[in-house]
């Protein structure tokens, strides 16, 4: 009897397990629903972002090729000092350096351009001089020559007028290069003079283009000192109607830039407000920084309304591909997939088909409605739908997406399909069963208790 006993109390306990089991099975399987998603229809951008910064166009920056203090600023446009922000026009006075010294080197530079003047004179005269003194030694030689060494002239005096001659002709070569020496002296002063006139304008900063003053970094009193590089004093932004945003792009993304491309990008000074713009120019110098390796890339954009201000920070983003009017779904309906139980009979052999590997690989296609200028590259990818409580496989190709919606395209695919995004657990009060074994708030207790 006790062989029995404990035989039927084993077969019970078992039993119990087993239908307690296939109960809370049964009852998840019933709170297991699908979480849908609609194909709709819309426009899909493919971006990639980057962070740049606001630059004018065209920078001058206004140095001082001279030493000294700075005495004075000059005054703009609107007659007020220069400073900060202030427009200019070209050939505008923006500062005045101490001209003691470089007026003294012009003087100075002008007397030895007199002096050397009037050597060139005084070399002038002497050469008429010795001039005649060659005609008078030439009359004389030739007279002697007449004569010949004879009674009526001895040989000391023949030998001594034709030393006389010969000197005065060596005289007036002498006085010839004494006239294109001191010609030489005279360009040497006026060279000399023009560099003293040449630095005592440098003491007058000037504004080479028209435009607006972006930095002012020097003081009234302050001292300039030019030696090997120039000091900067004034740096003009020369049209801030025009813009240009520089962006460092990362190496990954940089072979998908390319001139002209349309640009959208955003400040955090104006939020909510998005400006246009253009890539001008890709610079070829990248810089690496951690390892990581960035290009620069030049984007041109319109600042007709001023509102773009130099050196503002910009998050901009480059379109890389543009779909308008396409089916798009969200991406997280081309992520779920099945498991084998949720999944018609018919349907099951789909699971075990290869899956895409990586992005971009399997079949490419090209959308006959894509711009010729940008090939739309599409992959094999499968979405799935909810049918008689199973989920039904249909196969797409993605193309564009927007890291939120992908562009499909398929011949089961139509506006308002209801694709399987995800699973999700019904409440028990939903379901109509409640666990006898749940807490519940409220409840009264039993008499006795």
């Amino acid at each position: 009897m006790k062989k029995i006993i404990s035989a039927i109390v084993v077969i019970g306990i078992v039993a119990g397990i087993a239908g307690g089991w296939w109960y809370f099975n049964k009852n998840k399987a019933k709170n297991v629903t699908f979480r849908t998603t609609e194909v709709t229809r819309g426009d899909i951008l493919s971006t990639i972002s980057a962070t740049g910064t606001v630059e004018p166009e065209e920078l001058v920056d206004v140095g001082a090729q001279v030493a000294g203090q700075v005495l004075a600023f000059g005054k703009d446009e609107e007659g007020n000092e220069v400073d900060y922000g202030s427009p200019v026009a070209e050939g505008t006075l923006l500062a005045k350096i101490d001209d003691t010294v470089y007026a003294s080197d012009v003087a100075l530079a002008s007397a030895q351009l007199d002096e050397a003047k009037a050597g060139v004179e005084n070399a002038q005269a002497n050469l008429l001089q010795l001039k005649a003194k060659l005609d008078q030694a030439q009359l004389d030689w030739e007279r002697a020559q007449k004569l010949g060494p004879s009674e009526a002239l001895a040989k000391s005096s023949y030998d001594s007028y034709k030393a006389a001659f010969e000197v005065a002709q060596a005289n007036v070569a002498i006085g010839e290069a004494s006239i294109l020496q001191a010609s030489a002296s005279v360009n040497q002063s006026e060279a000399t003079l023009q560099k003293a006139k040449r630095n005592l304008g440098y003491c007058t900063i000037k504004s080479p283009v028209k435009g607006v003053i972006i930095d002012r970094r020097v003081n009234i009193g302050q001292t300039v000192v030019s030696s090997l590089n120039t000091p900067s004093l004034f740096l003009i932004a020369k049209d801030l109607k025009r813009m240009q945003v520089w962006v460092a792009v990362n190496e990954a993304d940089i072979g998908k830039i390319y001139q002209g491309q349309p640009v959208t990008f955003t400040t955090s000074t104006y939020e909510g407000q998005t400006f246009k713009g253009v890539v001008g120019n890709i610079r070829l110098n990248a810089t690496m920084t951690q390892n990581v390796v960035t290009y620069t890339v030049e984007v041109v954009t319109d600042n007709s309304n001023g509102k773009l201000l130099p050196y503002l920070t910009a998050t901009v983003y480059f379109e890389v591909s543009r779909r308008d009017n396409v089916l798009e779904v969200a991406n997280a309906a081309l992520r779920w997939k099945p498991k084998t139980e949720q999944v018609a009979p018919e349907y099951q052999s789909v699971l075990n088909e290869p899956a895409e590997q990586g992005k971009g690989s399997g079949k490419k296609q090209r959308d006959p409605n894509a711009p010729k200028t940008q090939a739309s590259n599409y992959k094999k990818a499968m979405l799935w739908a909810s049918e008689n409580g199973f989920a039904k496989p249909i196969k797409v190709l993605a193309g564009t997406s927007d890291d939120t919606v992908t562009e499909v395209q398929g011949d089961e695919l139509k506006e308002g399909l209801q694709v399987i995004t995800g699973e999700q657990q019904m409440s028990a009060g939903s379901s109509g069963t409640v666990n006898p074994f749940t807490p519940q708030i409220g409840r009264p207790r039993p008499a006795g208790r």
